[in-house]
């Protein structure tokens, strides 16, 4: 008899038995969206809302859900926008971050699409307009490059955490930014050498996905996209299609940021 995986067992023994009203009333509300529970593997073995799925108590037993990272980048000059959460944010409150990080919902049925990861690029259209007031006809979903996904675990506080299978997305795009300032406290266009300078500035803090990347892939990536630069000298993000192997979820780990992975 096969044994089943820890995320799962996790499926079905998941609890959320918390009250929500001490939080910010938006955010609240927004924690009963579905998020798409995945195995180890990346294969969709139900839905959950996203109390359940970001509490540590189920977190800790392997409860697993589906998630992207979206990264754009300025065509003139490959400057990448970074976003610092909100306070309101019930999870990770006032880090800085790439430009989106959320989650396909299993309450649209064309999030749930797996082929070309089409669910996770038309939510992330979606999320790019919520958090950034980004029109969607500037972030077409045939425009994102998808690179690969990764595991990872990572607490935020006592309470709530995160354990996903994060699909990384990069679009070249110039964009008109309105944030939502439930979503979003700030946000600006950085260079590699910008970033790396808040990264080594003590007062700055980031998610811990985000470091996971920038660590790990990041500004590899961003090399070849300045490398690869048209002739125009804009850089283009399908530029880095085959720049990494999508075919496989990529278990991270690092400290203080992905336990038992």
């Amino acid at each position: 008899m096969a044994v089943e995986s820890p995320a799962v067992l996790a499926a079905r023994a998941a609890l959320a038995s918390i009250d929500l009203s001490g939080y910010d009333a938006e955010q609240s509300r927004l924690m009963d969206e579905r998020c798409i529970l995945v195995d180890e593997q990346d294969n969709a073995i139900g839905a959950m809302d996203k109390k359940t799925c970001h509490l540590m108590e189920n977190i800790d037993k392997g409860l697993l859900h589906r998630a992207f990272s979206a990264f754009i980048f300025r065509p003139s000059d490959g400057k990448l926008l970074l976003q610092q959460r909100a306070t309101e944010k019930i999870t990770f409150p006032d880090m800085w971050t790439n430009t989106c990080c959320s989650h396909p919902l299993d309450d649209f049925e064309e999030e749930k699409i797996e082929q070309d990861q089409l669910g996770v690029r038309v939510a992330a259209s979606r999320k790019l307009e919520h958090e950034l007031g980004i029109p969607r006809d500037q972030t077409p979903v045939d425009e994102f490059q998808y690179l690969t996904r990764i595991h990872y675990l990572a607490p935020s506080n006592g309470m709530w955490g995160e354990h996903e299978v994060d699909y990384i997305l990069f679009l070249t795009a110039d964009v008109t930014v309105h944030p939502n300032a439930n979503e979003i406290r700030d946000h600006k266009y950085v260079s590699k050498e910008e970033l790396q300078a808040m990264f080594d500035d003590p007062s700055n803090s980031f998610t811990p996905w985000f470091k996971l990347i920038a660590r790990d892939f990041l500004f590899g990536w961003w090399d070849q996209l300045i490398e690869k630069r048209g002739a125009d000298g804009k850089v283009f993000a399908k530029s880095l299609a085959g720049a990494a192997d999508g075919s496989k979820v990529i278990k991270m780990q690092g400290k203080g940021v992905s336990r038992r992975i």
